[in-house]
């Protein structure tokens, strides 16, 4: 379905959240005892009433971000200073006290923990900014990255990202007041898209934080073999072999990898793994793993700015090789069981 423009999200779909969030609570005593009524007949622990009031959580958390960023619009002058340094960071604190809030309840309600392994990005490369490649496979896990950035390293992020995420309209007004670039499904990394990457990658400071997804989607076993075919009818042979040597991983695009690369040459890279969340790929595996009831580990590797390759080849190269490492790492720690050199921040 195609996004609505965005005066309609604005108009129609930011306060339906708000309204549907009041009248979810104030009706919330006969929602939890229907759930309570039906657990002992869904398989797992209360289930029902689990997920009902993770729902509602959202739902609510949602309606309260898109009250505190209308109140910012107002406190901007009605949106005249809302791109303003002071206002930009403001965002950047009412995200992370909302995420905070949002994994807070997940750990509570879903029994879900957050693990952190390998490099601290503020002790790898104090001081400066960094570009934060990640693999993308299961839900939320565009959120948990983001959480950890924020709220444990003190990171501003910039991000690219699917365009089909501001259909929640909290997300949506929030990234659009931010350094942020939407990407439609199945976009081109053509020169437009290529050179709006590059610009969202201009001008990091110390505490920024570019995130890109290189593999342009969620993994399933589907996609990973589109792209290997992507690959070949492009006459990419080599790229085509080495991806089907990746068993965990799409392929990953370089386009806007090495878009980023040369207009931050200053930045170090972080590669980000995680495994959790690796069986839920459809609705249905959604239903069946929820609640989850589960231990996500997240795996940070850390690349300063001179070891990374100067040619456009070498670099391509370079980004498959750290992708068939993520690929193995995957492999050896599915089962949730990654060593961590030592424990998580506090609220993990």
């Amino acid at each position: 379905m195609p996004l609505p423009p965005q005066w309609i999200r604005r108009v129609l779909l930011a306060p339906a959240v708000v309204f549907l969030a009041f009248t979810v609570v104030t009706t919330l005593p006969v929602w939890l005892l229907v759930a309570a009524a039906l657990s002992p007949f869904v398989p797992g622990r209360l289930r029902p009433l689990r997920l009902v009031w993770i729902g509602v959580v959202y739902l609510v958390w949602d309606a309260a971000a898109l009250l505190a960023l209308f109140g910012l619009w107002i406190a901007s002058g009605f949106g005249w200073r809302i791109r303003a340094p002071a206002f930009q960071r403001v965002h950047y604190l009412l995200a992370g006290w909302f995420l905070r809030a949002l994994f807070w309840q997940a750990r509570w309600t879903l029994r879900l923990s957050i693990d952190v392994a390998g490099t601290d990005p503020d002790t790898a490369l104090p001081g400066r900014p960094e570009l934060v490649l990640c693999r993308h496979a299961g839900p939320g896990d565009s959120f948990i990255l983001i959480h950890a950035l924020v709220n444990w390293f003190y990171r501003e992020p910039r991000i690219v990202l699917k365009d089909a995420l501001q259909w929640d309209p909290a997300i949506d007004v929030l990234l659009n007041r931010l350094p942020t670039r939407f990407l439609a499904p199945g976009a081109r990394r053509d020169g437009t898209v290529l050179d709006q990457i590059a610009h969202l990658a201009t001008g990091l400071d110390d505490n920024d934080a570019f995130v890109i997804f290189p593999e342009g989607g969620n993994f399933t076993p589907r996609r990973r073999l589109r792209a290997i075919d992507r690959l070949r009818s492009r006459g990419l042979e080599g790229m085509a072999l080495r991806a089907e040597r990746m068993r965990h991983v799409l392929a990953p695009q370089p386009g806007g990898v090495l878009a980023a690369l040369d207009a931050a040459p200053e930045a170090g890279v972080i590669f980000v793994a995680h495994t959790g969340l690796d069986k839920m790929l459809t609705v249905a595996d959604v239903w069946r793993e929820l609640p989850m009831d589960k231990r996500i580990v997240m795996r940070f590797w850390s690349v300063p700015p001179e070891e990374v390759p100067t040619g456009r080849q070498e670099r391509i190269d370079w980004l498959f090789d750290w992708w068939a490492r993520i690929d193995q790492w995957i492999e050896a720690n599915r089962d949730g069981t990654a060593a961590l050199s030592g424990d998580g921040p506090p609220d993990a």
